[in-house]
């Protein structure tokens, strides 16, 4: 019986190291570097912008924003999930991210996600940016849920100081939420 029980433990992360793995080969690891990231940022943030028309505004009124074109979470009793992106200043690409995130409990399945921060003070973009791991917290304001749903960005949300926008959510696996998720500067 104990070696039924680890085979099926070892089959199980050999399915989600497996996922991951060829998850993170969609995310373009390894791939075309800055080229690639700033194409699907761009394409990310004409998608959002055409479905989500409200995010414009809060674009224009953030001091930053970090767009996460293409995030592959998966999980089997433990998860993870990965993408990359680009922190924009002034419409600038000042920075590249990764996006990490891990998890435990009841899952199963996988999916893809886009998603936006958007910096509102300047002491949130100031220390995302001084941060060498910031974490996404339960404090994080959404703009737009993980169904896709958009919710009204009114006075008290613009002086959140981190919104978020999570969108264009694709696969088998429920929910998508940011908390736990720890974002790291790279060299592409």
């Amino acid at each position: 019986m104990t070696d039924t029980t680890f085979s099926r433990r070892a089959f199980g992360l050999g399915v989600i190291s497996s996922t991951v793995a060829l998850a993170a080969c969609g995310n373009g690891v390894g791939g075309r570097g800055p080229g690639l990231i700033d194409a699907r940022v761009s394409a990310t943030l004409a998608e959002m912008y055409r479905s989500y028309p409200n995010t414009r505004d809060l674009a224009n009124k953030a001091n930053g924003m970090l767009v996460m074109p293409l995030v592959t979470e998966a999980g089997l009793g433990i998860g993870g999930a990965y993408g990359r992106g680009a922190l924009l200043v002034g419409n600038t690409t000042v920075d590249y991210y990764s996006v990490t995130k891990a998890s435990g409990g009841f899952q199963i399945g996988a999916q893809q996600y886009a998603h936006v921060l958007f910096f509102m003070t300047d002491q949130a973009l100031t220390d995302f940016r001084r941060s060498p791991g910031w974490a996404a917290g339960a404090d994080l304001e959404y703009v737009i849920s993980d169904k896709g749903d958009s919710l009204n960005a009114d006075t008290t949300t613009v002086l959140s100081p981190v919104l978020a926008a999570v969108f264009g959510r694709a696969g088998l696996r429920i929910g998508a939420t940011l908390e736990g998720t720890k974002y790291s500067r790279i060299i592409p």
